[in-house]
């Protein structure tokens, strides 16, 4: 991020521009919606610009820009269309300590202007750092489409009313408040009474709060974040993070999807490591019970879908014990993203009818499972936690007959920006997984060999990356 967005304070502040043509029009359009005192120094100016100035909107100075011409201003606009008398003013404004913008200039500029979307007093800034003004414009019209226009005047209403909620407790008290407000009964007021109706609603919602008995009790939601991939969570479990108090993760889960808690969650790491340091479950219970019983709404984010391998009874039994209420958002589970990125099916007609999903180890160490049915040819798992277990794998697999040339495909990272796919066969997989150095989570498919297609398309993904 070269630009950090802010939004700043213009309200009887001065704000100068240089310029009289289309590209101070485009700037000024902008500003006076503003409070900001605007002076423009243009020798001709367009017509708009002079009626403006008749208007008492701006101050319109009909001359170029002399040296103290921007002192005390906050923001200077060099519009000249022009390079030459451009690179001047913006001299001039820098010597007088205002922050420069040069339109069409994005490297010498000090910031650049956003699209916007304007539902005052909400404002949607849209910056691509310079590179893609055409996207920029189409996520606006997008966002004006989706935004309804009262979302002004309810922002209004809300913004005057603020000192009387502060009469609620603050945390989760006022957030339930205008939560009701801004998503049910506000919208439903206005559409009915306008914006009368919208303050009426107000008070009327206000006092339904302070007279509740108690606040809502603490909650938990066992939340699958998939294998990595923030765009592959659920709507339900976007919701779930958006509302969340408290936020209890995997070491497994990605920093894009922790970005994506409300911003005053507490993000709580209680990650766990196979045959490496952990978290104790009876540690992650206690944490879960007692945020949930202090009435917080808890997230348990777990990798993938949390109803595989993760534990999810104990954690369920603890809460039920304790009587808190919880429910499960499933997840995709890591073997649906990392079969997809070799291009292949879980099951196929003609080769096999089912598919396991095994663990590599459990809390007793490697695991068992029934290798004489899985060495049988054409039979295909999903092998979860099986880096460390794969020559234990590969002994009991092939003690029980099963074909030393078997495909066995490995899927680090699925779904992820550095996802690597690694090919073996059953009779090396330890030695390919050592030699590769497979450091991140891995998914093992015994039995499915990746496309050709998929690996071609691995191949110029790990180029494009490089390029960059």
């Amino acid at each position: 991020m070269q630009h950090f967005p802010i939004f700043v304070s213009l309200a009887g502040r001065r704000v100068v521009v240089s310029g009289g043509g289309d590209a101070a029009l485009a700037k000024l359009r902008l500003l006076l919606k503003t409070k900001a005192q605007i002076t423009v120094f243009a020798p001709h100016p367009t017509p708009e610009i002079a009626d403006w100035a008749k208007a008492g909107r701006l101050t319109l100075i009909r001359r170029a820009l002399a040296p103290g011409d921007a002192t005390c201003a906050v923001l200077f606009y060099a519009a000249d269309e022009d390079a030459q008398e451009d690179a001047r003013t913006a001299a001039l404004a820098r010597a007088d300590g205002a922050l420069v913008n040069i339109v069409d200039n994005l490297g010498d500029s000090q910031f650049i202007t956003p699209a916007i979307v304007d539902r005052d007093p909400v404002t949607v800034a849209i910056g691509t750092e310079g590179a893609a003004p055409v996207l920029a414009r189409a996520i606006k019209a997008d966002l004006e489409a989706r935004l309804p226009t009262r979302l002004g005047p309810l922002a209004r209403i809300g913004k005057a009313f603020r000192k009387m909620a502060d009469a609620l407790p603050m945390g989760r008290a006022r957030r339930d408040f205008w939560s009701d407000y801004y998503f049910r009964a506000g919208p439903r007021a206005f559409d009915e009474s306008g914006e009368n109706g919208a303050k009426a609603a107000l008070d009327d919602l206000l006092n339904a709060h302070l007279t509740r008995q108690s606040r809502p009790p603490g909650h938990v939601a066992f939340v699958g974040a998939g294998p990595g991939d923030p765009e592959l969570l659920t709507l339900k479990a976007r919701r779930a993070l958006d509302e969340a108090d408290v936020v209890i993760h995997d070491r497994l889960i990605t920093p894009e999807i922790l970005e994506l808690a409300r911003r005053e969650a507490v993000l709580i790491d209680m990650g766990k490591e196979g045959f490496g340091p952990s978290a104790r479950q009876e540690d992650i219970n206690a944490a879960l019970i007692e945020h949930a019983q202090n009435g917080a709404q808890v997230v348990r984010l777990k990798s993938g879908d949390s109803t595989v391998f993760g534990r999810l009874d104990e954690e369920i039994e603890a809460v039920e014990e304790a009587g808190i209420g919880w429910h499960i958002v499933p997840g995709i589970t890591s073997a649906s993203a990392a079969v997809a990125s070799i291009g292949q099916s879980l099951t196929r007609r003609g080769r096999n009818a089912s598919v396991r999903f095994l663990t590599g180890h459990d809390t007793k160490g490697f695991a068992d499972h029934d290798w004489r049915t899985l060495a049988r040819p054409g039979e295909v798992a999903a092998i979860y936690m099986g880096k460390k277990s794969a020559r234990f794998i590969q002994g009991r697999l092939m003690m029980h007959g099963a074909d030393p040339a078997t495909p066995v495909t490995i899927v680090e990272n699925a779904s992820r920006a550095d996802q690597r796919i690694i090919e073996a066969r059953l009779s090396d997989l330890p030695d390919t997984l050592a030699a590769a150095r497979v450091d991140g989570p891995a998914l093992t498919f015994y039995g499915l060999a990746p496309r050709a297609a998929a690996l071609a398309a691995q191949h110029d993904f790990n180029l494009t990356q490089e390029l960059a």
